[in-house]
């Protein structure tokens, strides 16, 4: 596993305090309409590496998401919101700040690299034992914003939750619902306002199953990426 670039952990406290109000909503607009330049984004996707793999694959356990695949709107948005303090995540926002990858270019670049990393063929999936329950949830709830096979919607920063991890969509389904991702689509929290653990539960299962199609996935699970020999 790749580690963290030695010299991260004792950049000064302060800049992690800066971080977030230097972006916004302009810094969004502008990333959106750079054209990713090729190869400019490997020295940055190193600091991702330390957490979400090499390959982009996070873990099984959900404890980190799965970036690799995702949709570039759907990158470029949330780092932004992170950089700018529309949704909390303080284990990133030091390594999204623009002192550490760099602005708007930075930006589009890594996410154009990140969008086209191939996903990992093996995904944590939930304990399948609601999945009837769980689909019929997903068809009245989901499939207008995120697609019937999970593939979302790249021009309307819908996020490709295909092959993503299942304890991770849990967690983020639950922040959601309590009210602490402040970035969450409002759709989406009026959506799910009455879902009971139950449905929680089943919906994330049947999602954790929906597979990205094959010529999205890595050949093997023994895949690594070859710019982070």
């Amino acid at each position: 596993m790749r580690r963290m670039p030695a010299s991260l952990p004792w950049i000064l406290p302060g800049l992690f305090l800066a971080a977030g109000g230097a972006a916004g909503a302009g810094e969004l607009d502008e990333a959106l309409h750079r054209q990713p330049v090729a190869g400019n984004a490997v020295s940055n996707y190193e600091v991702c590496a330390a957490c979400h793999m090499p390959e982009g694959w996070g873990t099984v356990d959900g404890e980190i998401p799965q970036i690799a695949g995702q949709h570039p709107n759907v990158i470029i948005k949330q780092l932004a919101d992170i950089r700018g303090g529309n949704r909390d995540n303080p284990g990133m926002r030091l390594f999204a700040s623009k002192e550490v990858i760099g602005g708007p270019q930075a930006i589009a670049d890594l996410a154009a690299y990140i969008a086209a990393m191939p996903m990992t063929p093996r995904t944590g999936v939930g304990p399948g034992s609601d999945l009837q329950h769980g689909a019929v949830l997903y068809r009245e709830h989901c499939v207008r914003c995120h697609g019937e096979y999970g593939e979302g919607d790249d021009a309307r920063f819908y996020p490709r939750i295909q092959g993503q991890h299942y304890r991770y969509m849990l967690r983020q389904f639950e922040w959601i619902r309590d009210g602490r991702r402040r970035n969450a689509n409002p759709e989406m929290v009026r959506q799910i306002a009455d879902f009971s653990e139950r449905d929680m539960k089943a919906v994330i299962d049947f999602a954790s199953r929906l597979r990205p199609s094959p010529e999205r996935v890595a050949p093997s699970v023994h895949y690594s990426n070859p710019d982070l020999p």
